[in-house]
């Protein structure tokens, strides 16, 4: 497998990107001091740690007039930031005649009251407070946002801008440090936004105002701009303005006169919805006559007209000129009555067709009304006109329209005056030109219709954000917080005395949103919607505003951040204690393999023959004197046998783990498995485990990398022992075949290890950009002490292709035996060498050996020969020459620290590459490598491979 399947192309992940984050802290405490640092320590407590605070809002109840300065407010919020250690670049906001904000619920358990207890059970909980105590403080995290502030008097905007250019125009103002006016094609990036807090004193120099940011910065479709006028509980109390940038030294304001407001350009998007809360009565009209911003004549559009009376009953929607919410009613009175009221507003259809005054025709419509529409009426009039240009649509209802995400048809305008001799209407002077020809409709206010308009509006969000994500394959938007600005008529009482409905409905079609803050204003200063272009102050409506990102970076949760870091610290606590156990388990068996090496006494060395071979004794099962106690007969150990050796001991705890799996499963089930392994086309095959290494071998070096969790005189050599990912890191970096030490006593293997190996190594070839159609995964080598044919049959089902048979520890019948068993099974075998006595015995074994291993371990102790003199001296020995004349074929294979023992370069420098090429130089065609590539870093794998070549 070639290196490169293992290089793929790394992608930013939204870890690697600064969140935006927005947060909302709400507090009632009557001492306006407290309420703030409550309120923004709640804010605070939302934040990513320590941030940069790019933009802060505060909106103060007028109610604490009189208590304290008003002036105590910015600095209250820019102490307990630092007190925080958090810091506040800007902040803007003002008075209030009531406040929203997001009130913290308490926690379940009265313990968890600390700060990571709220970030981890907060759930936002939308409070609408009119005209009581309380601040609210929304703080904002906007990356690769650049924010300025500003403050405008009266004297300051431009009375006539006709004649300035824009640059002009936002020097007046104080903004000429902005952008020109953005073209097409532009970065949307270098496009403003604009956020405004005017005094109510400001309202007369708004529509020149408004003019002026339409000359120099487009018609509203590049630029967003929003704005609510402030707003106090009493008439009597005088708003206030509230100002702070740390790019200004010693501003930090507080204002009852002129506009405070921010521009941002970059990343920071706003996203600006407005209710009207106006319900459509009467037909459509087309103005006949009128100039400016006066309307003369009107008549009835009787295409449209009839057009929304089909519409009427098929959409079911209250509010409607022609149709209340008709409930099943056998009331036959009752339905004469909706009978008389349709040929009563029929009959006033048929006058109006004749050209009227606005006025004449208001008084005809206003007696077809209900009572409390009637009652509006005679009050207030409102006007709306229609915004596309003529254009009806698919369906002209306003509420079908906004929840299809079409947006409003009208904008309702209300009338400023009336001529009483000629009936025509006059709109707020700048506000509109009329035009003739344009549709235009009658509205009331109405709270059943206003919250039947709000559910539509961002049920049409929703479908246009759905719609856009699709469209242009990309990252949804996903709101980081929520500013609503409701205007002093639409609380409580508006919408029939359920308080909070805007907020909850926010809340609702926006869920996870992390932030909702605003204020109940004096009127609000916005566009309609993204397709309008014109900015106009909206007397009763409420502005929805959502902030999100352009480039769709993540939004921060606190208390998700909080599960990151909770789950965090409990992973390193379970790695510390996973840590704890494997040292003292390491410890158990070095203590253990240092018994077995040294025995009773450190200067007994254990048994040997007459050849040098270590004399191994198998497990003695029956061991003891009988002894009867009553009528039972006990067997009591006399003296216990102890292993002379490290290898004997080895042996004898392999063949008790051996004897405990065949109390489970017998032997002749195993072969009837593999019996029936072999008859079944989805069941792995054994592939063959020396041809990739004997190609590997013609090019150079071959390293066959080993999976091995621990090495009995050293401990773990790894901190994480993952097989899969082990498996797959190896063979990306083109490991030609793998060795998986599967021994449980010394080593810390398992079975299933070998059928873990096997599946990721498929997996990992499989997903190789370079892998094509019948590409073999690298095959399987088993090291293990192979003790019985019992072994063999288990490694076979758990997927090994070979196995490793270490001579030293097997009779020479017991080789021949166990040749013949995995040459049945299709197995290779590999034979793990350590001295002269045991190559000449494979000599002549006369069977079939694929490929021979000499090895640097010392059996009697496990350790390990670190000169590597060793396996050089085999390579060179006679036994080895004899050995390879009676198996050409067989593979020449070195083991035991390779890549660890290095050689001496005659100039007293020492190489590990020194003792490769010796290995080489000697008659091996390559090694496997296990304690040598444990400490080498997941990145160099490839490299250290190919180093030896």
């Amino acid at each position: 497998v070639s290196n490169e399947a293992s290089k793929a192309t790394n992608t930013a992940t939204d870890m690697d990107v600064q969140p935006q984050a927005m947060a909302t802290g709400y507090s009632q405490n009557p001492d306006l001091i407290l309420a703030t640092e409550e309120a923004t320590r709640q804010a605070l407590a939302y934040l990513p740690t320590g941030a940069n605070i790019d933009l802060g809002l505060v909106f103060v109840s007028s109610i604490y007039d009189g208590q304290y300065s008003p002036t105590v407010i910015v600095p209250t919020i820019v102490d307990t930031c630092q007190t925080e250690n958090f810091s506040l670049s800007k902040l803007i906001g003002c008075s209030a005649g009531g406040i929203i904000g997001t009130k913290e619920q308490q926690p379940h358990d009265s313990a968890a009251a600390d700060l990571h207890a709220r970030r981890s059970q907060r759930s936002i909980q939308a409070v609408e407070n009119e005209g009581g105590a309380g601040v609210v403080v929304t703080l904002c995290v906007f990356p690769d946002t650049k924010i300025r502030t500003f403050h405008l008097q009266e004297d300051d905007v431009p009375d006539d801008v006709s004649y300035m250019s824009p640059q002009e125009w936002k020097q007046s103002v104080g903004m000429s440090c902005l952008n020109q006016s953005p073209k097409a094609g532009d970065d949307m990036d270098a496009s403003p936004s604009f956020l405004l807090f005017p005094a109510p004193s400001f309202q007369k120099d708004l529509d020149d105002f408004l003019k002026g940011m339409k000359m120099a910065f487009g018609d509203g479709v590049q630029s967003t701009l929003m704005g609510a006028l402030s707003s106090t509980v009493s008439s009597l109390s005088r708003a206030k303005l509230f100002r702070y940038d740390v790019d200004e030294p010693n501003v930090i304001q507080t204002l009852t006169e002129g506009c405070i407001g921010v521009s941002m350009v970059g990343d920071a998007e706003m996203k600006v919805m407005v209710a009207q809360g106006a319900k459509p009565v009467g037909g459509v009209y087309r103005i006949v006559s009128g100039k400016d911003s006066t309307i003369g004549v009107i008549q009835l559009d009787e295409m449209a007209t009839k057009q929304l009376e089909e519409d009427a009953p098929s959409n079911g929607i209250e509010g409607e000129e022609l149709q209340e919410e008709e409930e099943e009613d056998d009331n036959e009175e009752l339905e004469q009555q909706k009978m008389d009221a349709k040929k009563k507003l029929a009959a006033a259809y048929a006058k109006a067709a004749i050209p009227k005054p606005v006025l004449a025709e208001a008084n005809y419509l206003m007696k077809t009304l209900s009572d409390d529409d009637q009652a509006f009426m005679r009050k207030f009039l409102l006007v709306g006109l229609e915004r596309s240009g003529g254009m009806i649509g698919n369906s002209p209802s306003e509420i079908i329209r906004l929840a299809q995400g079409k947006g409003h048809r009208f904008t309702v305008h209300q009338v400023a005056s009336a001529g009483m001799k000629d009936g025509s209407v006059t709109l707020p002077l700048g506000s509109v030109n009329v035009e003739l020809g344009t549709r235009m409709r009658f509205f009331v206010r109405d709270g059943s219709f206003a919250k039947k308009e709000v559910e539509a509006i961002w049920t049409g969000y929703k479908k246009r954000e759905l719609e856009s994500t699709f469209a242009q394959d990309s990252k949804p938007f996903q709101p980081t917080g929520c500013l609503m600005f409701p205007t002093l008529d639409r609380g409580k009482k508006f919408f029939g005395g359920k308080s909070g409905y805007e907020s909850s409905a926010v809340v609702e079609y926006v869920p996870n949103l992390p932030s909702l803050g605003g204020f109940f204003c004096n009127g609000i200063i916005s566009r309609l919607d993204d397709a309008d272009k014109q900015f106009m102050v909206h007397g009763s409506a409420s502005c929805y505003v959502l902030f999100g990102s352009k480039s769709r970076r993540p939004v921060f949760c606190a208390a998700k951040a909080q599960e990151e870091k909770e789950r965090a610290e409990l992973l390193a606590k379970k790695q510390e204690e996973e840590r704890q156990a494997l040292a003292a388990e390491n410890e158990k068996k070095l203590k253990y393999a240092r018994d077995l090496s040294l025995g009773d006494d450190d200067d007994m060395p254990a048994p040997r023959s007459a050849d040098g071979e270590l004399i191994i004794k198998r497990r003695e099962v029956h061991s003891g004197r009988a002894l009867t106690i009553s009528s039972v007969q006990w067997s009591v150990a006399e003296k216990m046998a102890k292993p002379t050796s490290a290898l004997e001991g080895f042996m004898w705890d392999k063949e008790t783990e051996v004897d405990r799996l065949r109390e489970r499963v017998p032997l002749a089930n195993l072969v009837s498995q593999c019996k029936l392994f072999d008859m079944d086309p989805s069941k792995p095959k054994p592939r063959d485990w020396i041809a990739p290494v004997r190609a590997a071998a013609r090019q150079g070096f071959v390293i066959i990398p080993e999976l091995k969790r621990t090495e009995p005189m050293t401990g773990s050599l790894r901190k994480r022992y993952d097989v899969k990912k082990l498996t797959k890191q190896f063979i990306n970096a083109g490991a030609t075949a793998l060795s998986v030490n599967c021994d449980q006593v010394y080593f810390g293997g398992s079975l299933e290890d070998i059928t873990e190996s096997r599946e990721a190594a498929s997996e990992a070839i499989l997903k190789a950009s370079n892998a094509e159609e019948g590409v073999i995964a690298p095959p399987i080598l088993a090291s293990d002490l192979i003790l019985y044919p019992y072994q063999l049959y288990k490694l076979r089902l758990a997927g090994a292709d070979a196995v490793t048979l270490v001579v030293g520890a097997l009779t020479t019948k017991d080789l021949l035996y166990f040749t013949k068993i995995a040459a049945t099974l299709k197995m290779n075998v590999v034979a793990s060498v350590t001295s002269e006595v045991q190559i000449d015995r494979l000599t002549k074994l006369g069977s079939r050996i694929d490929a021979i291993s000499v090895s640097n371990r010392d059996l009697e102790s496990f350790s390990f020969d670190d000169t590597g003199a060793q396996a050089l001296n085999l390579l060179s020995s006679e036994a080895m020459r004899t050995f390879k004349q009676s198996h050409p074929d067989a593979v020449v294979l070195a083991e035991g620290r390779v890549g660890m023992i290095e050689m001496d370069n005659g100039m007293g420098d020492k190489f590990a590459h020194l003792y490769v090429e010796a290995l080489k130089d000697a008659g091996a065609m390559g090694a496997i490598v296990g304690g040598g590539i444990a400490n080498v870093n997941k990145d160099d794998v490839g490299e250290f491979l190919e180093s030896f070549y």
